[in-house]
């Protein structure tokens, strides 16, 4: 039995989502209304029997317990596994002596930050601390905060003294080595001395997405006290760049609304959320990290930059946008994709005072945010002079290209341009020039992924548990593909070429930017192939046999052109990165494949696994129109399993047109390859690439011919 299995068998879906929802007894199963959309009449349904949900309405959502506690928490899959098996006392991970021992320790860091918050909160409600009536009524009038936000919050206060938070934490057992490791403490290297970290400051407690108190942030009180915010140092727990101030209550809402607002300061946050605005979140540095905006774009597909309206504030913006450029650039699966936007309030005001004085201004500024094309060109063009030299000009518009090209829309890059040449007095073309050649330089700085020289077709090496994902070579451009053509025999070994290209010309080629391949006819192949394979990991098996059996025992085929199904197949990048990721779990017996696939793919291919994944009543609601809540749920029940039989039997044809596309493009790749032997002279290389040429279009031709089998016996 699975992990998963196991924790469905222990834990009742009625009970679990009975905490959650009002669930009314009808009939056999439970209903309510849906808490995933407006509606009157009940159509979200429980059954127990079948321990399921299902919503036949608006959203159409199904599953399991697991689905559930997902989709309402904005879990991912791994987590739902942690948390449920927290309920259920079910291991999720076995662990090693020293991974549970290391597990166990930060277990007990975060039982020291959580008790450590609780003090402090309650010593901003303690008459009988000192200074505390003073410093409550600074945080209920100086900053605005109501009884209920102190309490949601849990805001505390860290009293004057030098070793308050130690004493109190020592009687409970803890020892000065734990608070220096979680930055409680701070211990003098030149006199050996330990002391609190924080101390006459108000305090609000940092918590990762998942709610768990991992640092502080700390507002001084007094105006001889610097700095006036002082944050919890890197931790085991804690790490700024990582983290965002107030994403574990901001997720919910910023997934209904697919809009995220980020603001510099957790007072900002705080405010913001005590107004109703519960999609705002806070960076924890001066700019926006990569790994924060990755982790919004798991939910958001518009961010908005409410950053402070002073130079420090125009700086970090700046230095955002620099790295949502880096990250979309190097997002070369374009799962990244997200309309970045730049709030500016009026009068130079932190959110903090816009929400406390003009709370309902907020709403219609975040609605008007300026795209970033805008904004940088006003920003990076306001400090130039009237006779700016042609010079200067030029050096703000290559300053400003990289953004313009790749932080918004294709749609609206030219727009972008017409506006950047009117506002600098440059010709478009040029412009667009200046683009083109700073493309070129990035793509030759890349390094380039290509196949091996040599019979065995091996997958790229691709790192599944990061963000990181090689991209694939590109194929032949028309201009290459047209003179290859012309000289190469693809029956023969020897090639005599009519005219080479110059040195000139190959280098130009070289430097082309890289373009996706595969069409969309293909992709979608891809992604119900993905889907039997994953339902039924057997599939793979089969597939193989049967490329064995189109190859005919011959060791050069199976070792080359017919090796085994694998990512290499898939023209998609997130489909070839959830191959080889489920090739790799076919290598454990820890977890079901299907398991350890949800739990060890790269968090970023989790949008694209949902859609592999999803239920089968999207698919018929797209083929029976006009159909009521309640005709759907008749005709699911009678035609689901159809819609399995029929991708089942199609998987096999499918994947062998996959492998025939893939060997289209190794033919270009390998045509071009030995295009670079023959113009380097080097006739080993030479030999060996039409070698490989001749075994590529046996195997083409004898997968065509299974093909038209396969098809022919499906006709009968």
């Amino acid at each position: 039995m699975s992990v998963a299995d196991e924790i469905k068998s222990r834990l009742d879906i009625v009970d679990y989502i009975q905490r959650y929802v009002p669930l009314k007894r009808a009939g056999k199963s439970y209903k309510a209304c849906c808490p995933w959309h407006s509606e009157k009449t009940p159509s979200f349904h429980v059954d127990p029997d079948r321990q399921s949900f299902r919503c036949f309405g608006a959203c159409a959502t199904g599953g399991d317990v697991i689905t559930f506690a997902m989709r309402h928490h904005g879990w991912s899959f791994g987590e739902a596994l942690q948390e449920l098996g927290k309920i259920t006392g079910v291991e999720v991970e076995k662990q090693t002596p020293q991974q549970r021992q290391q597990s166990e320790r930060l277990d007990v860091l975060r039982g020291l930050m959580h008790t450590a918050a609780d003090a402090y909160h309650n010593a901003l409600l303690d008459p009988k601390v000192e200074r505390q009536p003073e410093v409550l009524r600074y945080t209920r009038e100086k900053r605005g905060f109501s009884d209920a936000t102190i309490t949601q919050f849990k805001i505390g206060y860290a009293p004057p003294g030098w070793t308050n938070m130690m004493d109190h934490l020592k009687t409970l057992g803890y020892d000065e080595a734990q608070m220096i490791e979680v930055g409680l403490a701070i211990k003098n290297e030149d006199t050996g001395r330990v002391y609190d970290r924080f101390r006459n400051r108000l305090m609000i407690p940092i918590r990762d997405d998942r709610g768990r108190i991992i640092g502080f942030g700390a507002r001084a009180l007094a105006d001889e006290d610097k700095p006036k915010y002082l944050n919890s140092p890197q931790t085991p727990l804690f790490d700024k760049s990582r983290t965002l101030f107030g994403l574990d209550m901001a997720k919910a809402t910023i997934r209904e609304s697919e809009t995220a607002v980020i603001v510099e300061g957790y007072m900002d946050v705080i405010q913001a959320h005590q107004a109703g605005f519960k999609n705002v979140v806070a960076q924890m540095g001066t700019a926006m990290t990569e790994t924060q905006l990755r982790a919004l774009t798991r939910s958001a597909k518009r961010i908005v930059l409410a950053l402070d309206a002073d130079a420090a504030g125009q700086s970090a913006t700046r230095r955002s946008l620099e790295t949502a450029r880096q990250t979309l650039q190097s997002d070369f699966g374009g799962r990244l994709s997200v309309d970045i936007r730049v709030l500016q309030i009026p009068g130079a005001k932190d959110p903090d005072d816009l929400i406390r004085e003009t709370p309902e201004q907020w709403t219609e500024l975040v609605a008007q945010a300026m795209p970033v094309a805008e904004y940088v060109i006003e920003m990076e063009t306001s400090a130039l002079p009237p006779n700016a030299t042609v010079q200067e000009r030029e050096a703000v518009a290559r300053s400003l290209l990289p953004i313009l090209m790749a932080s918004e829309d294709k749609l609206y890059t030219r727009d972008n341009l017409q506006k950047l040449a009117l506002r600098l007095r440059i010709a478009e073309r040029d412009l667009l020039a200046w683009a083109e050649e700073q493309a070129r330089i990035d793509a030759a700085r890349k390094p380039r992924s290509g196949a091996s020289v040599g019979a065995q077709h091996a997958a790229p090496v691709q790192n599944i548990g990061n963000d990181t994902i090689s991209p694939e070579p590109p194929p032949l451009d028309d201009e290459a593909l047209a003179s290859a053509s012309v000289y190469i025999d693809e029956d023969e070994l020897v090639y005599q070429p009519p005219s080479l290209p110059s040195k000139e010309e190959q280098s130009q080629r070289a430097v082309q930017p890289m373009r996706r391949i595969g069409t969309v006819r293909e992709a979608a192949m891809e992604v119900q192939c993905l889907r039997v394979l994953f339902r039924e990991p057997m599939a793979y098996y089969v597939v193989n046999r049967k490329l064995r059996e189109i190859a005919k025992d011959d060791r050069r085929l199976i070792e080359g052109p017919l090796a085994e199904w694998c990512a290499e197949d898939f023209s998609q990048p997130d489909s070839r990165a959830l191959m080889q990721a489920f090739v790799t779990a076919l290598l454990q017996d820890e977890l079901d494949p299907l398991d350890y696939l949800r739990l060890q793919a790269d968090i970023a291919l989790q949008p694209h696994l949902d859609v592999i994944l999803a239920d089968d009543l999207d698919r018929i609601k797209g083929r029976v129109k006009n159909t009521s809540p309640a005709q759907l749920e008749v005709v699911y029940s009678r035609v689901g399993k159809s819609f399995e039989d029929e991708m089942n039997a199609e998987l096999t044809p499918r994947v062998l047109e996959l492998r025939l596309e893939r060997l289209k493009r190794e033919r270009e790749e390998l045509s071009f390859r030995q295009l670079e032997a023959q113009t380097s002279g080097d006739e080993d290389a030479l030999a060996q690439y039409g070698n490989m040429i001749f075994l590529t279009n046996q195997a083409r031709q004898l997968l065509d011919s299974n093909l038209q089998e396969l098809k022919n016996s499906t006709r009968k």
